[in-house]
């Protein structure tokens, strides 16, 4: 079974509630880019334009970033084409203080929340740490395993309320992370302990290969919620506005002390898992095709045009921004950094231990040999 082109709209704004989601996708601006005015009102202009902003920087970013891994400057970059207003619709909804937890395919997401775009790709780039300082931007490390970082955001969102701190926790999962064990604890743990966490679960439909009716027999991924007293909300995933809404009244829901909201954005994984997929083995052009008519940037464009927030010399304007930014990456990817192997130990134990120096001596005596040979 492959992941269906479009999807029936629910015109009901997210309970945030009940815990029952509603039957149908919520979107507030429908894939014509018209305002489907009985959900309920849109973000104010100037937020949907900054939405916009953020979503043609991150995409150019991501195209960016494949063309640098093809030219040998990353050692894998898994795309996130298509999941544009998941990526930038949920970060921009968190306030200065909240945490993001972001996976290895929420690059995107990571520089919305104004990490160095090369710090970002930093762990895609082979080296032995995550490349940023979490606390700087409350960014957390990229997560490679599935899952794990639900667990790592539930932790921190919990510390946060014994300690009386007003931060609030989200956490990017995919559709596969929800078939891992650490998903049901950490959906378990923040229930329970009425935890200041979002779980934003981008539902792309397939976790690598395995389409969505390989992983679950549910309604919805939102139906889980049930099981765990979580409210839970569908929401159509290519609708900026959508998800910056939902995810900003989950998170006002949770600094008030209300607990934690799944959501889940419907959304597709336009590029193939990583540059080491081959995404014709498993699914066909024409469903890739069907997506691609319901792309998140070309919506939020139209909408814009029509309410006059936007024109010809205004697109060209963040055009020449995010080819900017582009460049600047690309100039800045392209300078070799220097590697001191000595790093890799440096930071094991707070005292090495013997072992770890015998290691470490040994791989530098052999370094040292090879550079006397040549």
């Amino acid at each position: 079974m492959t992941a269906v082109a479009a999807h029936p709209v629910s015109s009901s704004p997210p309970a945030g509630t009940g815990l029952l989601p509603s039957g149908e996708p919520w979107q507030l601006i429908d894939p014509a880019g018209q305002p489907v005015t009985e959900a309920g009102p849109l973000p104010p202009d100037p937020t949907l334009t900054e939405l916009y902003r953020r979503m043609v920087i991150g995409r150019r970013f991501d195209a960016q970033a494949t063309a640098l891994t093809k030219q040998g400057r990353l050692a894998v970059y898994p795309s996130s084409h298509g999941q544009d207003a998941c990526q930038v619709g949920g970060v921009l909804a968190l306030r200065e203080q909240d945490w993001l937890f972001p996976t290895y395919r929420d690059s995107v997401a990571i520089v919305t929340r104004g990490v160095d775009p090369v710090e970002v790709l930093s762990l895609l780039r082979g080296e032995w740490h995550c490349g940023y300082d979490p606390h700087q931007h409350r960014v957390a490390p990229q997560c490679t395993p599935l899952a794990t970082n639900t667990l790592h955001a539930v932790g921190l969102a919990h510390a946060a309320r014994l300690k009386d701190e007003d931060t609030v926790a989200l956490v990017l999962l995919g559709d596969g992370a929800t078939s891992e064990g650490d998903t049901h604890e950490a959906l378990n743990f923040a229930a329970v302990w009425k935890a200041p966490v979002v779980f934003l679960l981008q539902n792309n439909g397939y976790a690598i290969s395995v389409p969505l009716a390989k992983q679950t027999a549910a309604p919805s991924l939102a139906h889980k919620g049930i099981g765990y007293g979580i409210p839970g909300e569908l929401i159509d995933g290519n609708d900026a506005a959508a998800v910056y809404t939902t995810v900003q009244a989950a998170v006002e829901r949770a600094a008030g002390g209300q607990g934690p909201t799944l959501i889940e954005a419907l959304t597709y994984r336009i590029e193939a898992h990583t540059n080491a997929d081959d995404a014709t083995r498993y699914r066909n052009s024409d469903e890739v095709a069907a997506w691609l008519a319901r792309d998140p940037l070309t919506r939020l464009e139209a909408y814009l045009r029509s309410a006059g927030q936007l024109d010809d010399d205004g697109a060209g304007r963040l055009r020449a921004e995010a080819e900017q930014f582009a460049a600047v990456l690309r100039e800045r990817m392209n300078a070799d950094v220097p590697a001191d192997p000595a790093e890799l130990f440096a930071h094991v134990y707070a005292e090495p231990t013997a072992p770890l120096r015998e290691q470490r001596d040994s791989l530098l005596a052999e370094l040292r040999d090879a550079g006397e040979q040549r």
